[in-house]
Parts: structure tokens; C-alpha cells; sequence
């Protein structure tokens, strides 16, 4: 089940209000589906993407999927339902389906008690559509895709195009807080709707780090490429599991009160991440995740800061979206009222920050000797990440950071 929407996010359980309320069948198997969407998605840009940072929210996706095809007709709407797995389900359990996700997380977004121990994770999330400034957006489309899917609309100017990246940028950095300053530098094909995600990820974490204990230390981009990095550390009690077969570390890190974790996936050493992204299928993290056992762990995890963009519009068409991106085959007429529309951008922006930042613990457990003898996790080269909530067992975001920010510390090319 993959997850999101709009501002200061309270992981405290994605399903459910305060009464645990349970999802919908609807709304179950569409989380199921876009999980698998999730990892296809993943693999697809894993291949082309070399050194670069990946960060997705596949609900955010799933979602941005959902409001194309409440605005699409006949085969266009037909082949996003198709790429969701969701071919056979009606058009409003589909809408209402993936609508219950996402309500899911607006209604924790008020946390009642503000205390150290209470405090939440932040995600803020934004969607908004942009067309040309000749269109009219249908009075129904503007009603449904706000109800269902947050999404706000907007005009842009497609004969200037330093306008309209100006104009996507600067609503980007306002919706985020300034965290994510930038979306994109250009707008290909601006003729077309652009659907625009804005994110802004922070984790608490369940136990905090020592802040005085950071210090510099090098992160290894590759072989040729060292950049320095501050970097956390902290002796504590984690889900750990080593698979010696493969060569891969797996570490689980709650978040918040442990409603959701941060599941960092990391190999032995420094190797490029083509081998570890070849072994990951949603089966094998389900495994690994099963084995984790509970034991004394060191870690030593980079104060992250990155922004990530990334243009799915043909990493989607090479899993079937083929139609809704065609100016010459789409049917979007739902969203004016004419069939002039065909999906030309679908941007995808996260600002993500990793601090020390987290709740207060018992220091006693350091005289108790549970302690003793801890696994060490020392994050010095590139890693997969998972942020997975714990009471529906959806993964709200999947990523790898394979070069933080960073001052050059070696590099031989």
C-alpha cells in the first residue's frame, strides 16, 4: 500500500482515524496494487538513472494516476485503470478507493497533544494540475479531483517558457515551506497538462540522536568519488537482519511512537546498487522484513538534506501509459470538455531532510547491558531506503540515496 497527501503529515497509522477504522475492500486491493506499481516504477528508473538520487511516493503516484483517469474517456481512461491493476474495478470504486487512502492520512494531520514525545513526522504533500491557457477546466473535473484526489488547477502560459517553470518552481517552494526550491529547469512539450507533485519528508524518530555527537565523516559516492558528509550516531535497540547470501544489511528504524519505520537496505560494502536493485521485488523485502530480529545496533546514518525531481511521464508510458501521454491518441476530455488535451509532464518532487531529531529515551538501557556487543550499521556508501507504516504494512515512500550533499572531499575522474 503506498500513501499520501497535502501538509504536516502525522504518521501515526495510515488506515485508520482515531476509531481504527478499517479500509474498504476497494480500498485494500488498490493499496495492494500500487505497491506492485511501486516496485515496477522503482526498477524502471533504477536502469537509466546511474549515480543519481531516486526518492517516490507511489500512493502520490497511484493517486495522480486516479485523477487522470477520472478525467480520461473510452481507451485512454481504460488503459490508467490497466496500469493500476485496477482494469476490472468500476470507475467509482476506483475513485472511491483510492480517495479513502488518502483521507486516511488527512484525518491524522491534527495531532491533539503537541508534546515532545507526541511529535510527528512531517510530510507535506501537494498536487496540482497545470494546463494551457486556452483551456477551461470542467466545472466536475475541478469538484472531483479535489474531492478525491487534493488536486489543485492552474494556467500557464505555454509561449513562455521561462514563465512556466518560474511559475511551477515558485509554487512549489511555497507549498513545501521553501524546502523544495526547485522542480524543474525546463517544460518539454508545454502544449499539454502537466500533473506537478510537490513533497517535503522529515522523520522523528523514536529515540533521537545524540546532536553533540555529530561529527564529518566520508560517504563513498563510488570508487573515484568521496564527498563529506556530518554524520549521526547513536548505540540503541533495532530490527536487524544480516543475509549473508546476498551481502545485504536490513535495518528497521521507527518513526514517531513506531507507527511507521524507515527501513534502510544496504550492502556489505561500496558497489554500485545494480546488483541490490536486481534482487528487489516486493517478495524479497517481505522476506527480508520477516527475518528482522531485535538486537543492540550502531549506528552511524548521514544528516541527509536532498531534493529529488524526476519526470515520470515515460517511465509511466513503458509500463502501459501509452495513450493519456499521445497529443495524437489521448482522450482527456473530461478535463475540459474537449478532447484538445494529452498529458505532457508528470513531475515528481521530494525535499528530504534526515536530522537528529526524535523522542526522548530511557539512558538507563546504556548501565543495563543490553547494549553490549552491537551490530554495527555504519552508512558510508550508497543504500535503498522504505518508509513503511506498521499498522497496514504500506510502504508510503521507496528511494536510494546515492550521493547526499556534500563538500568533494576526492575525486579522481
Amino acid at each position: 500500500m503506498w500513501m499520501t497527501n497535502v501538509v504536516a503529515l502525522c504518521l501515526l497509522a495510515l488506515v485508520a482515524s482515531a476509531e481504527d477504522k478499517k479500509l474498504s475492500s476497494h480500498a485494500t486491493t488498490l493499496a495492494d496494487k500500487s505497491a506492485n506499481l511501486a516496485f515496477s516504477l522503482y526498477n524502471k528508473m533504477a536502469k537509466e538513472k546511474g549515480t543519481e538520487n531516486i526518492l517516490i511516493s507511489p500512493v502520490v503516484v497511484a493517486s495522480s494516476l486516479g485523477m487522470v483517469a477520472l478525467g480520461g474517456k473510452s481507451s485512454t481512461a481504460s488503459q490508467v485503470k490497466k496500469v493500476l491493476s485496477a482494469d476490472n474495478m468500476k470507475d467509482e470504486h476506483l475513485h472511491a478507493g483510492l480517495s479513502e487512502l488518502l483521507s486516511g492520512v488527512r484525518t491524522m494531520l491534527h495531532p491533539t497533544v503537541s508534546d515532545a514525545k507526541t511529535r510527528n513526522t512531517t510530510w507535506k504533500i501537494n498536487n496540482r494540475l497545470y494546463g494551457p491557457s486556452s483551456v477551461s477546466f470542467a466545472n466536475d473535473f475541478v469538484k472531483n479531483s479535489k474531492k478525491h484526489y487534493n488536486y489543485d488547477h492552474s494556467k500557464i502560459n505555454i509561449r513562455d517558457k521561462r514563465s512556466a517553470v518560474n511559475s511551477i518552481n515558485e509554487w512549489a517552494a511555497k507549498s513545501t515551506d521553501g524546502k523544495l526550491a526547485e522542480v524543474t529547469k525546463d517544460v518539454p512539450n508545454p502544449d499539454g497538462a502537466m500533473i506537478v507533485n510537490a513533497m517535503y519528508f522529515k522523520p522523528h524518530w523514536f529515540e533521537t540522536f545524540n546532536g553533540d555527537m555529530v561529527d564529518k565523516r566520508a560517504f563513498l559516492v563510488t570508487r573515484s568519488l568521496t564527498i563529506g558528509v556530518p554524520m549521526m550516531h547513536r548505540t540503541g535497540l533495532y530490527d536487524f537482519h544480516e543475509d549473508k547470501e546476498n551481502r545485504v544489511f536490513v535495518l528497521n528504524m521507527p518513526l514517531g511512537q513506531k507507527q511507521a519505520s524507515l527501513i534502510l537496505i544496504m550492502p556489505y560494502y561500496l558497489e554500485p546498487l545494480e546488483r541490490l536493485e536486481k534482487l528487489l521485488t516486493r517478495k524479497q523485502v517481505d522476506t527480508w522484513i520477516s527475518k528482522l530480529e531485535n538486537r543492540a545496533v550502531a549506528i552511524s546514518l548521514p544528516k541527509i538534506a536532498m531534493e529529488v525531481s524526476h519526470n515520470l511521464q515515460k517511465h509511466l508510458a513503458e509500463l502501459g501509459l501509452t495513450e493519456a501521454v499521445d497529443k495524437a491518441k489521448a482522450d482527456l476530455s473530461n478535463i475540459s470538455g474537449k478532447k484538445d488535451l494529452y498529458l505532457s509532464n508528470v513531475f515528481h518532487a521530494s525535499a528530504m531532510e534526515m536530522d537528529v531529531i526524535g523522542n526522548p529515551f530511557d539512558t538507563s538501557i546504556y548501565s543495563s547491558g543490553k547494549l553490549s556487543n552491537p551490530q554495527l550499521f555504519y552508512v558510508d556508501h550508497p543504500f535503498i531506503f522504505l518508509l513503511k507504516d506498521n499498522k497496514s504494512n504500506s510502504i508510503l515512500y521507496i528511494g536510494r540515496v546515492v550521493r547526499p550533499k556534500g563538500d568533494v572531499l576526492r575525486d579522481e575522474l
